[in-house]
């Protein structure tokens, strides 16, 4: 039976582990407590699914960490979202010591996590990537390469700047058709029938009209996930107007107080600025 070790056993990383056990995985859980170094070391696969780059780069590193306990020729599978260049830097520390490293962030959210129909964008080699798929096939429902080590965080870093302007969208619309006294329930069910239609739309606008932000992905998150675009973007000179301040809308929601909330809370910031708060 293959053994994987799953570090990060939190809104993602719990459904994920659970969906590897009924798939017949040896799931080996570690929690902040354990000790990274001996559950590596008794695993074929390592899973990560922490929140930001000093996680993983602490788990990954040190005496304890996953680069100098695991197996040579284990697989080492990122799904944080996290700096492409710290990918790329630690695939590379993985490599010297024969640990097969891919980056694997992944969407869908909670639902997608417990469903196991998350989209997975994987940057790695094509070899290593062979090697984590059946892995990742138990997780996702869309599991696609795209690239060498970091290409994956990198797609992530493009998906999550469209889902912050989406729901940044979806928000302004609802304020709008509030504003002039439209069914907005009505409204919402035919927009998501048109060219208008999207994910957010069918995921959480419900949520949104009643105002209800119980966090699927939580603003801090995104906050911190849009800094990553942002400071990409920088540095490959690609102007991201509407993402710069979407960013900046998400960074000022997170400043009052409501980063633990789902990132759908952004129709909270459209409705200060529209005067309409509630």
């Amino acid at each position: 039976m293959t053994a994987v070790a799953v570090i990060g056993l939190g809104i993602m990383g719990g459904p994920m582990a659970a969906n590897l056990g009924r798939a017949g995985y040896e799931v080996i859980g570690v929690r902040r407590s354990d000790s990274v170094g001996h559950a590596v070391s008794q695993a074929d696969v390592i899973l990560t699914v922490l929140p930001d780059s000093p996680d993983v780069e602490s788990v990954a590193s040190g005496e304890d960490g996953i680069i100098g306990n695991a197996r040579p020729g284990s697989i080492w599978i990122d799904c944080s979202t996290i700096r492409p260049d710290v990918s790329v830097r630690l695939a590379k520390a993985a490599a010297e010591q024969g640990i097969r490293a891919v980056d694997a962030p992944v969407s869908g959210g909670e639902t997608g996590a417990i469903d196991g129909t998350l989209s997975i964008m994987v940057g790695g080699s094509a070899e290593d990537f062979d090697a984590a798929k059946p892995v990742l096939d138990v997780m996702g429902g869309t599991v696609v390469h795209v690239g060498p080590s970091g290409s994956g965080q990198t797609v992530k870093a493009a998906n999550q700047l469209i889902v912050a302007g989406t729901i940044e969208l979806v928000a302004e619309s609802i304020v709008f058709l509030e504003a002039h006294g439209v069914d907005t329930e009505a409204a919402v069910r035919v927009l998501a029938g048109g060219l208008a239609g999207n994910r957010i739309l069918d995921r959480k606008a419900d949520g949104m009209l009643a105002r209800e932000f119980q966090p699927g992905f939580r603003v801090d998150l995104h906050h911190k996930d849009l800094g990553i675009v942002t400071s990409a973007a920088r540095e490959a000179g690609v102007a991201i107007p509407l993402g710069a301040v979407v960013a900046q809308l998400v960074g000022a929601l997170r400043q009052q107080g409501h980063g633990s909330l789902d990132h759908s809370a952004l129709l909270l910031m459209v409705e200060q600025l529209s005067g309409r708060a509630r």
